[in-house]
């Protein structure tokens, strides 16, 4: 289920104690259903891209920068896209 456009603005504006303490209620929530154990948090990499659109008639490709995080989960390489977020420095 993709998260709602108003919470990731939301989220974008937060300042880094604020998303400290989201970060926080994220993971205990998690902990509590059973599903995160800090042991084995995936090592997530965040990337940079430039995507191109594909469309013939588009002159302005390739577009971005586009974040995406990658991670292995049950021996696949996972990636999610995560948006224009150009604050943060590239990491991968």
């Amino acid at each position: 289920m993709p998260i709602d456009r108003e919470v990731l603005e939301a989220i974008r504006e937060m300042e880094e104690p604020e998303l400290r303490r989201l970060l926080i209620l994220a993971r205990a929530r998690l902990e509590n259903r059973g599903v995160f154990n800090s042991a084995n948090e995936p090592d997530v990499k965040l990337r940079r891209q430039m995507v191109k659109c594909g469309k013939d008639s588009c002159t302005r490709c390739p577009h971005g920068p586009y974040w995406y995080a990658y991670w292995w989960e049950e021996g696949k390489r996972r990636s999610r896209y995560i948006g224009k977020l150009d604050e943060i420095p590239e990491m991968a």
